[in-house]
This record gives C-alpha cells, structure tokens and sequence, in this order.
C-alpha cells in the first residue's frame, strides 16, 4: 500500500469510528429538579417519590435479560443542595436478606446491596459510585480506566453523602443524600450530562439487577463500566464551590531501636510526639478543585501486607493514603502492569519508613475539554536524603469519538543538594472499531549525571497495544514496548531497566445461557517476552494455556500451564541457604486460583504454584478465608506457604506468612481492628491495633497501636533487639464545612 493510499484510508477508519460507535441514539433521560424536602427517614414512599417514574431495571445474572425475580424501584431527583436517590427493593423472603457488615465502605458480595454509579463528566472512562447494604453503611469508591483491568476500581476514596436504610416484612428501602458540592461536574447552557449507572445485588438468590441492561460480554466489571451507563440531563443543576477545612492534631509516643554507625549494636530511642497539621479542600470552579495541606500525617493507615518476594524484581505496594486519592485516576500513565509514570508511594516514604510531608497542593477537575490534575509537595530530608520537591502536571482530553483520549504527563523530583529527576509523557487511547481499542504511550526521563541528548532512546519507553474488550467470542491483547537503559522516572514504577518486551494473549469465551451451571468461562493461551535491549539476550519468556471460570452460584476460578524461561545474569537469593546463581533455566509451572462463592458468610480463596523453579522445584499455596460470624463481627486471614528446593545444589528455603484481622463493629461510626502478621522469611511479627471513630463524614478519632518484633534475635550479631519498633498515638480530625 502506498502512502498516499494509506494515509485516507487511516482518516477514513477514524472517521468511521467516529459516526458509529458512540452511545446508543435513544434521547437521554431527563432527570426531575423537585424543589421540595423530604423526610429522610430510609422510608421513600413520600409523594414527590411516587411522581418520579422508576428505572425500567433487568436481570444481569444468573440469566441476563430476563425479568428480575423480586420486584425493585429506583428513583432519583435533585434539587439545589442534594441529590436524593432512592431504592424500594422487595424480597419475597425477608427472612433471607443479608449484611454482614457494618464498616465504612465495605465492598463485598455476601451483603444484600444497592447503589449508583455517576460518570459525573460523561467522560465514557471515569465515574463515582455509591452504595450501601441493609445495615446502612457507607460506600463510595472511584471506577477507572472504564472499568478494564485487574482492580479498576479505589475504594479509598471517601466524600460526603448520608444514607438511611430500612428493613421490614416487605423488604428493605434505601434513601440516599448526596450534595451537589461533592459532585464535580461540567455544564453546557445550564444542562449537565452524565453517565448513570444503578443495580441492586440478592445474594441468597445470586441475582444481580442492573440499569441499563448491560451485556456480560464486558467481563468481571461489565456492572459498573462507564461507557455502557445511560446518559441522563440534568437542567439548571449548579455545581458548589465546596470550602472544608480540616485541621488535625497528634500525640503519642514512639520507641526505635536503631544500629549505630559502627554496627557495633542498636541503640533504644523513646521519643514523645506532638503533631499538628490541616488539610483545606477549596472549589477553585464548579468542577475545578484545590486541595492544601500542611504537615500531612498519615498515621491511621493499616500497614502493608508483609510478602515474600520469590522474584529478583522490586515489589509494588497499593497506595492507601487519602490525600492521593480523590480522582487518582487522572494521574494514572500506566507502562504495563504495576508500571507507571507517576506513583504516589515516592511521595513521604523512603526504604518502607514514613518522611516527613512538609505540604503541598493538589488540583484536579476539568478545564474546558481538558481533564487536568496538579501535585506539588516538598519533604523533609531524612538519613542520607535531602528535602525534595516533587511535581506532577497531567493533562488529557477525549478525541474522535466518546471513548478516544490524548494527553500528556510531567514529573519532577528535585533535590535540594542540586539533584534532579524529570520525565515527560505523550498518551493516545483510540477506539478504533467495536471493542478494539489502540494505546499508544511514549515516556522520557532525565536525571543528574546523564548526557540527557534529546533524540537518544536510551532514557525512553515506548509501548504499543491493541486489544478487543470482550469475554464473549474471540478476544486479543497484544502488546510492543519498549524501555531504555537509561529509563529512570524517579517518581514512578518500573519492574524492569533495559528492555524490549512482547505480550499476547488471545481468548475464546462463552455465556452458555440458562441451562448451564456456568454464568461464563473462557479459554486463553499467552505468552510474554522480554529480551535485553543492550545485547539483545533473552531474558524471560512465560507462555502457556489456561481455563477461567465463573458459576451462577459465583464460584471463580482460573487454571495455567506456564512453560519459563529465566536467564539470570546476576545471582538472587532467599535467604541465607537458598539462591538463584547465574545461567539460564527452563522449567514448566501449574498455576491455579479458585474462591469458593463469596456470596456466603465464609467464604476462601485458594491460591497455587506447583513445579519447576529455575534449578529446582517449587510449592505455593496461600488460603485466604474470610468469615463474617455476625454483622457486629468478622475474621479474615491468610496462611501462606512457600517451599523451595534446589536438590544439585543442595539448598532449600521454606516460608510461611500468617496474617490474621478481627474486625469488631459496634455500629457503623465505631469499629475495632487487629491485624497480626507473622513472616518467617525475616523472623518478624508486625502487630496493628485501631480503634476509629467516625460519627460523620470528614470527623475522625483514631488510637493506633504498631508493633515490629524479632522473633529470632539471635541470627545475627549483634544480636538484634526483640522490638524493632513501637508506637501509639492518638489522632483526631474535624472538618468544618464553610
């Protein structure tokens, strides 16, 4: 094909995209402006509720399309300060509805639940949702990336809303209150448009009811997709200027034990602690939102999930801090997998340890066509590292056609000793036909100490995908990238240096339909493939077959073959009589994951890996049970065991993690939690105790117990102290909203 040729034809395939694969031509629904007040009681059969015309609802499982099987009446109208959404969920046996919990934003399946879901800017991409259970707790979380991936959702992020709930012989009925001010929006001529999205979930029956009558093709997060939600017009609705002002205080006491700088032995430490600090929110617009806050403290956070790493690659921890998390996902420029331009962990933690956040601002809404979202924050120095100044500018709008972007990303880390990391980015997501959708990404970085030559590749990535959308038929994923040897974004996320990479997966799935005790499954053969970009070597290629499933009665599971190759050019180990010396390896791998129906009060996840491991073999086998004894009462845990064998080399190594919680609930402002994790790799119990009171939206009281402890102090010298660490403090918020 010549250019000439080919270059119309590109126009034209765009072009074509654009006329046909925008959302469905029926007109949105228009939703009723009531001025009037109710009585907000839980209990919606007031009469502005019976004027308001319910949400023509479907089945989505166990047999989509048909009838749901109990009946169910949505309803919403707005006024000029609320939102009100309301749910008349019927059960023809009452006896059977379920909770199982009373946590602020419990996310689970073995709880009777109802909610919403807003793509407040009609963006196809990004929404809100909101729901809650027969107990009447509060949920809310934020839906990325149109819901496609692994977890395409963060449920830690909070906002301010009130919902009131009701159960009786009839059923259970839902009201909820949302302000207009912690919605952020965009009018035209006084007419806002979103995507709405409401279900209601029946676990005794595992029935899910869903508006619009979304098709299961999409996969596991088919129910709260953006670009499948119906658009809905909001006339005159005016978005607030929110202002909250947030200030905190903190004492307690914390006790460090410390090697001195001869290695000689470690030194105890008790320090008193006084904090205080506060957080401003600020409407900058109606849909334009700055967050300041000065000596940020993150003292409430649960510790990370103590693992052991059986890999010669750095581990990624999930970002759990509040700050970072309203609209996060406008910060995401994702490189594959748990890559990323910009990861907010480089922000105030250094080697696992908390360093100290100055302040800083943070703005995030949309300018005219333009999602925007701003980061600047200045640390204080710690150890061997000076106070930084980190920086984050991300921009992106919708091109084409409704699910089609471009943007870019800058960062910057910059030392105050005169060191500096930036790096820039150019993004495209193009739906080009159907389910197909093209992503491009290119990434450079520049640092101290480099020649920084502008046209060199060396300090570059460049990734390109095609994938198909789909869980019905046949679907694809394959993947080109690209990382330089010089590729450093200092405050992002790299596996990986100096690297060209392959990645394919093709699929055949299938939705048998009523007569099946299958809902869906799928089958699945992948391969990924990495080569050293410097030499061109191979260095790990994973390829193999695999069945993932899923039951009407909501059992899951995924099995795979995996044929390894490693070639390992700088020796790893486990620990001090177990270790991967350099060569090549070939070995064969079953992996598999199976949870039995989370729909239950116990339910568990079994997760293995079985067979060869470089040289030798290897066994994996974690059990993941949760138990939800009472609404008021929840156990939840992990066993882990890890059992490596090298028997030509004669070594081995053997590690178990145990993680146990027990969550109390008194209500749902009041709650207790332990969590106790014991790692044998390292020979550490890492113990957390919190106590959280929260009687309103933005009104927190914690008490805060943290524990490290050495099991085996004598396994080096000097020997090491039986508490690494330890600490306790008391932290209170109050928000007052102006």
């Amino acid at each position: 094909m010549t250019k000439g040729v080919f270059i119309p034809a590109f126009i034209a395939l765009f072009l074509y995209s654009q006329q046909v694969f925008t959302k469905s031509d029926i007109p949105p629904v228009i939703i009723s402006k009531i001025n009037k007040e109710i009585k907000f009681d839980g209990l919606p059969f007031e009469k502005v509720w019976n004027e308001i015309e319910p949400f023509p609802v479907v089945m989505f499982q166990p047999d989509f399309g048909n009838e749901p099987t109990e009946k169910t009446e949505i309803r919403l109208f707005y006024n000029d300060k609320y939102l009100y959404v309301s749910g008349r969920l019927y059960d023809s046996v009452p006896s059977k509805i379920m909770y199982s919990s009373k946590k602020r934003d419990d996310y689970s399946v073995n709880s009777d639940g109802f909610g919403i879901i807003l793509d407040t800017f009609n963006d196809n991409e990004n929404a809100l949702s909101f729901s809650t259970t027969p107990a009447g707790i509060r949920t809310d979380m934020s839906i990325f990336n149109d819901a496609v991936g692994r977890s395409p959702v963060n449920i830690s992020w909070d906002t301010f809303w009130d919902v009131k709930t009701v159960i009786n012989e009839e059923g259970w009925f839902v009201e909820m209150r949302i302000p207009i001010s912690s919605l952020r929006f965009q009018d035209v001529n006084g007419v806002t448009t979103m995507g709405l999205i409401v279900w209601r979930f029946i676990p005794h029956k595992n029935e899910a009811i869903v508006f619009p009558a979304i098709h299961p093709r999409y996969g596991d997060w088919a129910m709260i997709k953006p670009s499948e939600a119906e658009d809905v017009i909001f006339n005159g609705i005016k978005s607030k200027k929110p202002v909250y002002i947030a200030p905190y205080g903190l004492a307690g006491f914390s006790e460090t034990n410390e090697l001195n700088e001869a290695e000689t032995e470690y030194i105890n430490t008790k320090d008193p602690t006084y904090e205080a600090g506060i957080n401003i929110k600020y409407g900058l617009t109606g849909n334009l939102t700055m967050d300041l806050t000065l000596n940020t403290d993150f003292a409430q956070v649960e510790a990370d999930d103590q693992i052991i790493n059986l890999t010669r690659f750095s581990l990624f921890f999930p970002e759990k801090r509040k700050f970072f998390q309203e609209r996060a996902s406008i910060f995401s420029f994702n490189l594959g997998g748990p890559n990323n331009l910009f990861y907010s962990r480089r922000i105030g933690i250094h080697d696992g340890k908390p360093v100290r956040i100055y302040g800083g601002a943070r703005i995030v809404g949309r300018v005219g066509p333009w999602d925007l979202g701003f980061i600047d924050m200045q640390t204080a120095p710690v150890e061997d590292l000076p106070s930084e100044n980190f920086g984050v500018l991300r921009i992106r709008r919708q091109v084409i056609n409704e699910n089609s972007y471009v943007g870019g990303m800058f960062t910057s880390r910059i030392g105050m000793d005169g060191t500096y990391n930036t790096a820039y980015g150019i993004d495209g997501i193009f739906r080009v036909f159907g389910d197909d959708y093209l992503n491009i990404k290119f990434a450079r970085s520049f640092e101290t100490g480099l020649k920084n030559n502008p046209v060199s590749l060396d300090p570059a990535k460049i990734q390109i995908s095609w994938e198909r959308r789909n869980e019905e038929g046949f679907a694809y994923d394959v993947s080109l990238s690209r990382s330089g040897e010089a590729f450093n974004p200092g405050i992002g996320f790299e596996i990986r240096e100096d690297y060209s990479n392959v990645r394919t997966q093709f699929q055949y799935g299938w939705l048998p339909g009523k007569k099946s005790k299958l809902f869906s499954h799928s089958i699945y053969i992948r391969q990924m493939y990495f080569r050293s970009v410097i030499d061109g070597s191979l260095e790990t290629l994973e390829a193999g077959p695999g069945w993932k499933f899923q039951t009407k009665s909501m059992m899951t599971g995924n099995l795979s073959l995996n044929y390894m190759i490693e070639d390992v050019k700088e020796s790893f180990s486990f620990s001090d009589d177990a270790e991967v010396p350099v060569g090549r390896y070939e070995f064969l791998e079953f992996e598999s994951m199976v949870s039995t129906p989370a729909t239950r009060k116990f339910y568990s996840i079994i997760l293995s890996r079985a067979g060869g491991f470089y040289d030798g073999y290897r066994v994996s086998i974690s059990f993941i049970p949760t138990w939800s004894i009472s609404p008021s009462l929840q156990l939840s845990g992990t066993y882990q065991y890890n059992r490596i064998k090298f028997e030509n080399r004669s070594q081995k190594f053997t590690g178990q993690i145990i993680r146990l919680k027990v969550l109390y609930m008194y209500n749902t402002k009041l709650s207790v939690s332990t969590f106790v994790q014991v790692n044998s790799s390292n020979n550490t119990i890492i113990s957390n105790f919190r106590l959280r009171y929260n009687p309103k939206e933005g009104n927190d009281f914690y008490l805060v117990f943290n524990e490290g402890r050495n099991t085996n102090p004598d396994k080096e010298i000097p020997e090491l102290p039986q508490i690494s660490n330890r600490t306790i403090l008391v932290k209170y918020t109050y928000t007052f909203n102006l």
